[in-house]
């Protein structure tokens, strides 16, 4: 085993290389510890408020609260009167006149822009001595935001304790914080436990509107944001919070980031105490993804709603920085994923995302994707363990229901070897409804479960659907223990990584940004690798396989290469494996035909073949009873092995993944079958000699 897995790290850490430095980055943050969990989540308070924000507008007002129901246009005109003697017309005013925990502020309906906070830094907060971010922004220290609270923030709410921002109107929409893409966040809430925001919107930043940092206790209830360069919603290194009744839409990353949630359950199984962060019932469209976290950890997702985004979810291990990696043990129940299929990209290749972020149209459903991933997948988990997948309800979906990668630690900075194949071990998946609406309407995925084959404890339930590997492991079953991926999916993986908004590149051959057909990287593998072995095959057929047999064996082959290029263009197929079994076939003969003695018969049947000379192994000609050279008996019994590995490999994709293997059959057969052709070729090259050959007795046709 400690060669094997000695030779993986080799290869793991060969494709490191090869990785491009743009995928190494997403949200940069200063150094953050976890909270201790000693906190709890705050609880809704009905009382009056303590401090109100409102504009002085008062016919404007009361076009604004026209349509309230009667209690609630009465109790909003009692609060803009007594806001008028004594209230702000900013909400960073009032923020700045709390003094002490628990207190309450009441924002009645309106448009704030919150001008005294738009100027562009000047003196010692112009020239902060921090480090750029490669998404062109300062990571500053918390002394430096407080210093300078409005470089970055539209609203900067910064160690204060338990305090709760509300908007009086009948729905969020009454109530709007615009950054209008003048400030990086709409609010950030630094180190502020007890943190509770309701019944507004955010909106229009250069990053994400409401950000959430290192806080023991937040509540996000009743919340709209919307149209920011990154996230809707952005939790970070925090710990007993809630979202619910939330939504989000027009982001260029995702709606919702529960990034680095507290990581309460490392090292548990599937059984835990509790989770760090609940999310229930929001919904969340039209962004590049509808939930993502990079280190979501201990996150219990449930009874929402991630429709109309490239992908429906996704949590990873792929980005450094963030504390609490590898992800783990989110748990996503009862929800409504469907429909993930928007092509965002050709916003990237058109140009409109090069353009100031004011200009780019978000409003009108532009959407700029900060990173490269696959489109038309309902849930991604690239990287994560003990993650538990049941009763979601997802269809609709281009390619598939679920897609499960590996991330190799150096991906996120750690170069140890023990860390390298860390995640991507015991995610279950179970009674999920795939394909079908709660209606009962037929709305098929592409495919049930795309899987890299790397990790160990992985389960799906048996009711999947097509996917690739056509053979899943099943829950309770011993299943499979891989350090490796599939090579092919490997190789994929790393170019379509390769992306970059800030230099308009796509890669190309990658079906995530408009790759089809032969255009795919995987098909153009298969038709190279294809075209390569079916030369083999003619020339082996041509030089020394001249018998019915031969030509039965070459013909296998052939079918089988060409079966090979079908299933890498529909993966979610059993061809792949079909395409194994004839070439299994084809090599498990030829190499026996090769090993016959004496030469190959022939059937005497073609004007071509009379008197041909009977050949060895090596395509000499012989005589009868002349031994076959020893390097021409190796190569014979190498392809039969070769064979035999072929048909390992398809039973290992279509049958059942065979337990104790540390790395696929496909990986040794694509290692071996480069030797073999080599070799191949260097036995054909050579010329055959025109000695005198004993006659070969015919065979009746």
């Amino acid at each position: 085993m400690r060669p094997l897995r000695g030779a993986a790290t080799v290869v793991a850490l060969t494709l490191a290389l090869l990785l491009p430095a743009s995928a190494a980055l997403a949200h940069e943050e200063r150094p953050v510890k976890l909270p201790d969990g000693t906190g709890s989540v705050p609880v809704h308070r009905t009382g009056e408020p303590d401090l109100l924000v409102c504009k002085s507008d008062r016919a404007d007002f009361g076009r604004r609260i026209a349509d309230f129901p009667p209690d609630l246009r009465r109790r909003n005109l009692e609060l803009f009167d007594r806001c008028q003697e004594q209230g702000y017309r900013h909400l960073q005013e009032a923020v700045d006149k709390v003094d002490r925990p628990g207190m309450n502020i009441a924002i009645l309906p309106g448009v704030y822009l919150e001008e005294p906070s738009l100027p562009e830094p000047t003196g010692d907060c112009a020239r902060l001595p921090a480090r750029w971010s490669a998404w062109g922004y300062q990571i500053l220290s918390y002394e430096q935001q407080r210093q300078c609270p409005h470089n970055q923030n539209l609203v900067a709410i910064l160690g204060i304790k338990d305090l709760q921002i509300e908007g009086t109107g009948a729905k969020p929409t009454d109530v709007i914080i615009d950054a209008q893409y003048r400030k990086l966040n709409a609010i950030r809430a630094d180190t502020a436990n007890g943190i509770y925001f309701r019944n507004f919107t955010a909106q229009r930043t250069t990053f994400n509107s409401i950000y959430i940092l290192a806080a023991d206790g937040f509540v996000i209830d009743t919340m709209l944001t919307r149209w920011n360069d990154e996230y809707g919603f952005l939790t970070f290194a925090s710990d007993h919070g809630l979202y619910t009744d939330c939504e989000s839409h027009g982001n260029g990353d995702s709606g919702l980031y529960p990034g680095s949630a507290s990581n309460i359950n490392d090292g548990r199984g599937h059984d835990v105490p509790r989770y760090s962060i609940e999310i229930r019932r929001c919904k969340s469209h039209g962004n590049m993804v509808g939930y993502s976290g990079t280190a979501g950890d201990s996150v219990y997702v449930h009874d929402n709603e991630f429709f109309d985004n490239m992908g429906g979810a996704s949590m990873d291990s792929a980005f450094a920085g963030h504390p609490g990696l590898p992800q783990n043990h989110a748990r996503f129940e009862r929800n409504r994923i469907h429909d993930n299929n928007r092509d965002y990209y050709r916003y990237v290749a058109d140009g409109t995302c090069a353009k100031p972020t004011a200009e780019r149209g978000y409003e009108r459903g532009v959407v700029c994707p900060q990173i490269g991933m696959p489109r038309g997948t309902g849930i991604i988990t690239a990287g994560g363990n003990w993650n538990v997948f049941r009763d979601n309800w997802i269809w609709g979906h281009e390619s598939a229901a679920f897609d499960l990668l590996a991330v190799p630690a150096f991906i996120r900075g750690e170069g140890a070897l023990g860390k390298q194949f860390d995640t991507s071990h015991h995610n279950l998946y179970e009674g999920n409804h795939l394909g079908v609406t709660p209606e009962g309407v037929s709305r098929p995925n592409g495919a049930g479960v795309s899987w890299d084959g790397q990790g160990t404890g992985n389960c799906w339930q048996d009711d999947a659907g097509p996917s690739t590997p056509w053979a899943l492991p099943a829950c309770g079953s011993a299943g499979p223990s891989r350090i490796l991926g599939e090579p092919v999916k490997l190789a994929k993986g790393y170019l379509c990584n390769d992306y970059s908004i800030r230099e308009r590149r796509l890669p190309a051959g990658c079906e995530w940004y408009g790759a089809a057909g032969v255009a795919r990287v995987e098909v153009q593998l298969a038709l190279a690798g294809s075209l390569a072995l079916g030369l083999v095959a003619v020339l082996l057929r041509r030089r020394a396989l001249r018998s019915r047999a031969g030509l039965a064996v070459t013909v296998a082959g052939l079918a089988g290469l060409t079966l090979d290029v079908l299933g890498a263009a529909y993966g979610h197929t059993p061809l792949p494996a079909a395409a194994l079994v004839l070439m299994g076939a084809w090599w498990i003969g030829a190499g026996l035909l090769w090993l016959r003695p004496g030469g190959r018969s022939r059937t005497g049947t073609g004007a071509g073949e009379a008197g041909a000379e009977a050949v060895d192994g090596t395509g000499a000609g012989v005589g009868t009873g002349a031994e076959e050279p020893r390097r021409g008996r190796g190569f014979g019994w190498f392809t039969v092995v070769l064979g035999v590995l072929a048909l390992a490999d398809a039973f290992d994709k279509a049958v059942v993944m065979i337990p104790l293997l540390p790395v696929g059959p496909g990986w040794i057969r694509g290692l071996l079958c480069g030797v073999w052709v080599l070799w191949a070729v260097v036995l054909l090259a050579r010329r055959p000699s025109r000695t005198a050959a004993a006659p070969v007795e015919e065979v009746p046709a």
